[in-house]
């Protein structure tokens, strides 16, 4: 039986001064005493579309429909933070994408289809640009948390380039995901 492979497709977040910020959020986020699981700065990055279980022959036909998305490397703007679903029942806090999501969408919107016709079903969340950057793990300190999250909606990440459209493998273990890039698509390189 072939491995499965856990994936997804994501821009991975090469801006050194960008991750920085994005520790000192998290920082102040842990500082509430709120219940988090901070995203290990290595591991954030922009998710474009969640896949799940897949067969490397799948990830082969995968890299060529990824081949075909059309996009020029374009700056995001990563500003303010949130939650999903809401602030009322923080479940994942968020940065947000000021610049660049309507490209981010344009992708999303040229690989559903071909994906589709690899036989994944529709993604049922749609598509909302942002980075993950915590998870909330219980309801300690929600009121704390939620007014910190309210202080800084509107906090300054900094532009990153996005350049490299990859195909990551996420390995579970106990101390957290292991990401790798099993495919990449660089328009311009």
């Amino acid at each position: 039986m072939p491995e499965m492979i856990r994936s997804f497709i994501a821009f991975d977040m090469e801006s050194e001064s960008i991750i920085k910020r994005i520790t000192e959020a998290q920082r102040i986020m842990a500082k509430t005493g709120a219940d988090l699981k901070l995203v290990e700065p290595k591991n954030i990055h922009i998710t474009v579309r969640f896949l799940g279980n897949i067969t490397m022959q799948m990830a082969e036909k995968i890299h060529e429909e990824m081949k075909k998305v059309q996009f020029i490397p374009f700056g995001v703007k990563i500003q303010g933070v949130g939650a999903f679903p809401n602030l009322r029942y923080p479940r994942v806090i968020w940065a947000g994408i000021t610049q660049g999501a309507d490209q981010l969408r344009n992708i999303f919107n040229q690989l559903e289809p071909r994906l589709r016709s690899l036989g994944f079903a529709p993604d049922p969340k749609g598509f909302s640009p942002h980075l993950t950057i915590a998870r909330v793990k219980s309801g300690r300190n929600k009121a704390e948390l939620v007014k910190c999250l309210t202080e800084n909606a509107s906090y300054e990440f900094g532009v990153v380039r996005a350049e490299c459209l990859r195909l990551k493998r996420s390995d579970l273990t106990p101390k957290g995901p292991i990401y790798s890039t099993l495919k990449e698509f660089c328009p311009q390189k």
